[in-house]
């Protein structure tokens, strides 16, 4: 049996489940992993809350809880459909791009309260060492990752153009 684009629905809820439990091993919600993954894997990017909650066989209340954590973490939008008062929630090409790069404003907020930190330790005890060590690893990682988003942005233009 397959869909209206050939593809066998059973297959892509397994993917679905898959890639969902990939996400979550590596820490994202349970409920937000299955939509985000069904959002990926749909040809549109984009399902209206019934739409999920069909193909996920969970509660509206589900829906709307994982989509407000993807949301929050930028890995999804809402969108008002043409005409009517449902929304869609859409995933982006360059969802990944986005949630990496809110990380950074994470990784600013971090490394104010370690040098606060170091300060109010003092940069000659353990711990203020220890402080000052932590605030050089995060100070190292943010200009890693803006130069990894730059070269990322060069490299995503030459394979897929503007």
């Amino acid at each position: 049996m397959t869909d209206e684009v050939g593809r066998d629905p059973e297959a892509v809820s397994k993917f679905v489940e898959s890639f969902a439990a990939q996400l979550v091993e590596a820490g994202m919600q349970r409920m937000p992993a299955r939509i985000f993954a069904a959002l990926l894997s749909s040809d549109e990017g984009a399902m209206t809350s019934a739409e999920l909650g069909e193909q996920l066989q969970i509660s509206p209340a589900a829906v709307s809880g994982g989509v407000r954590y993807l949301a929050q973490q930028h890995m999804v939008s809402r969108e008002r459909e043409p005409g009517s008062r449902r929304e869609r929630y859409r995933v982006h090409s360059n969802q990944w791009y986005e949630a990496l790069t809110n990380r950074e404003a994470v990784i600013k907020r971090w490394e104010g309260a370690l040098r606060e930190g170091v300060s109010s330790l003092g940069a000659g005890t353990p711990a203020g060492r220890r402080m000052a060590e932590t605030l050089a690893f995060f100070e190292f990682v943010d200009g890693e990752i803006a130069a990894m988003m730059e070269r990322w942005r060069l490299h995503r233009e030459e394979l897929f153009g503007a």
